[in-house]
């Protein structure tokens, strides 16, 4: 039998448009994919990212080819880092014949982390997302967004109390865009060590002392938390432009509270 390649296939994708319509973004999205991501010891993490892969198209071509993003995810199997993502937009640009795309993943990162006192050490999981994007005459642009769940305690309740101070679980986002090579780790730890203390996948009763009293030492509004965080994005040469979000899950109100701030390094 002749090979399915042998045969005459039109390629209906690469035929003209007359609509004169250009699409800026067009491609596949929802792909979960296995990935393994170089850490900043430089050993590989193993989690599935959730892919969204774009690119231009222009106002006479028909259609992009699909099949060619789900190839370039196929053909890189070995562990990745920021600088390999980077050469693999590159790469779905050239294979599309497009001048503007954008590789868009979302995946729950894990750190190992030592509790403070036991020295135990356990996994902390973190939500992550990385966007690579070109655009049309622009260099291509990375940009980080991790998510880091903290503690906060608040400061008034700690005034106004005879004893003790509620405090909650929060949130604090990091997007990022960069300027220099930046690890998620070093993202993560510029939101727990300004919080009023960081959290533990496990703790022993010695662990669990030390952040309890941890955080009553370091009590935090959520405008502290952001202004905090921000002070120090700000001395930070590797990013262009940052922001800064916390949501505190309150433990006294059945509502959260917000905070967000932005800003772009000269």
């Amino acid at each position: 039998m002749n090979a399915p390649e042998r045969f005459f296939m039109p390629d209906v994708q690469s035929s003209p448009d007359t609509r004169q319509l250009a699409i800026h973004q067009v491609g596949v999205r929802g792909l979960r994919y296995p990935l393994a991501l170089l850490g900043a010891d430089g050993q590989a993490r193993h989690t599935v990212a959730t892919l969204s892969m774009s690119v231009g198209l222009p106002p006479e071509v028909k259609g992009t080819h699909m099949s060619r993003f789900v190839e370039i995810l196929e053909a890189r199997r070995a562990p990745m880092s920021i600088d390999s993502l980077q050469h693999m937009l590159g790469e779905m640009l050239v294979r599309l014949e497009a001048n503007s795309g954008r590789i868009e993943m979302a995946f729950p990162w894990f750190i190992v982390k030592a509790a403070p006192v036991s020295g135990v050490e356990s996994l902390l999981d973190y939500d992550v997302r990385i966007v690579l994007e070109k655009r049309p005459g622009c260099a291509a642009e990375t940009r980080l967004e991790i998510v880091a769940p903290v503690t906060s305690l608040c400061p008034c309740s700690k005034k106004i109390s005879a004893y003790g101070a509620h405090n909650q679980r929060s949130h604090i986002t990091l997007a990022v865009l960069l300027r220099g090579e930046m690890s998620l780790e070093e993202l993560a730890r510029i939101a727990e060590e300004e919080a009023s203390c960081e959290v533990f996948g496990l703790l022993k009763r010695p662990d669990e002392k030390w952040v309890t009293e941890r955080a009553y030492d370091n009590p935090k509004f959520v405008e502290d938390l952001v202004r905090d965080i921000a002070l120090r994005l700000m001395k930070e040469l590797r990013i262009a432009e940052w922001t800064v979000k916390s949501e505190n899950f309150e433990s006294i109100h059945n509502h959260s509270a917000y905070a967000e701030i932005s800003g772009r390094n000269c």
